[in-house]
């Protein structure tokens, strides 16, 4: 009985352990694939922190994939199409299944897409799913718009995409911070928080994806003001939805992104590629000083 009960607790200890182990190279995968994201994650309690990164992991590693720079658009859209219908799957992400899918590709694509199980394994058991389901929800959009090769010609198409890469975090995020101690935000400004910062990031890599990719994020006949006031429109949005937010930590992390998003439109706007990192430490430090 006794050896039983020793048996028991050694594994116990030993899935401890690598629970452990595996949030410490979650956050270390954060930092080295997004430090902007990395930086507000840190802010937040443990529980929030490991809950957060691991969702941004799971939709980073989809991101990834959409974005790949030499990947056939076929494979592309085969694999995130197949994705999305894996996490949609009942029980258990069928991690074998996902792996033998990507197994072909392993050369070609980052650690954070490769390991989304792992992302999945140490995200709670009580918001999982809404991770799964919103991961899913970006894997389809992104296909659709890999198959349109992303032709962006009006404003409700820059609308569409930009919900699928940027305004469904604002959703995901939002059902985290109801899971996580009831704080109620509007969906519709939680979209609109997304598309504003991905409206930043589309006026900042407008030359670079144009040169890597050949695509351009721009509705035909807009100017680059029209974009500007497209990610402030948008950022108004955002500072909206930063109103129902009441939880310090919470509050901090939402804040960081916002504040560098409106100094990186004013950099640009004198003429700058970004914000120094020298800047970017000011405000983050300005902000955790509040």
């Amino acid at each position: 009985m006794i050896f039983a009960i020793l048996k028991i607790t050694r594994i116990r200890r030993i899935h401890k352990l690598s629970n452990a182990k595996l949030e410490k190279e979650a956050m270390h995968v954060l930092k080295e694939t997004s430090r902007t994201f990395y930086i507000p994650i840190t802010l937040l309690k443990r529980q929030l922190k490991l809950t957060v990164g691991s969702a941004y992991l799971c939709m980073r590693a989809i991101d990834e994939i959409e974005d790949h720079d030499t990947m056939d658009a076929d494979i592309k859209e085969s694999l995130l199409r197949e994705t999305k219908q894996l996490l949609l799957e009942e029980g258990a992400f069928n991690k074998d299944a996902y792996a033998r899918m990507v197994q072909p590709y392993e050369s070609d694509l980052p650690e954070v897409t490769i390991r989304l199980g792992d992302w999945l394994d140490i995200c709670p058991d009580g918001i999982v799913r809404k991770v799964r389901e919103a991961t899913a929800e970006m894997a389809g959009g992104m296909a659709d718009w890999v198959k349109k090769d992303w032709v962006i010609e009006t404003k409700e198409d820059l609308d569409n995409y930009t919900y699928y890469v940027a305004g469904l975090v604002g959703v995901m995020l939002s059902d985290i911070w109801k899971w996580y101690d009831g704080t109620e935000t509007d969906y519709d400004l939680a979209i609109g928080f997304g598309r504003g910062l991905q409206a930043v990031n589309i006026l900042r890599n407008q030359h670079e994806d144009f040169a890597e990719r050949g695509v351009r994020f721009i509705p035909e006949g807009w100017t680059r003001d029209d974009v500007f006031d497209y990610a402030r429109e948008n950022l108004d949005l955002a500072k909206q939805y930063m109103k129902d937010i009441k939880t310090r930590n919470i509050y901090l992390f939402c804040k960081i992104p916002l504040a560098l998003a409106e100094r990186t439109l004013k950099a640009m706007e004198d003429g700058r590629e970004k914000m120094s990192r020298q800047e970017v430490e000011e405000v983050v430090e300005k902000i955790k000083s509040e």
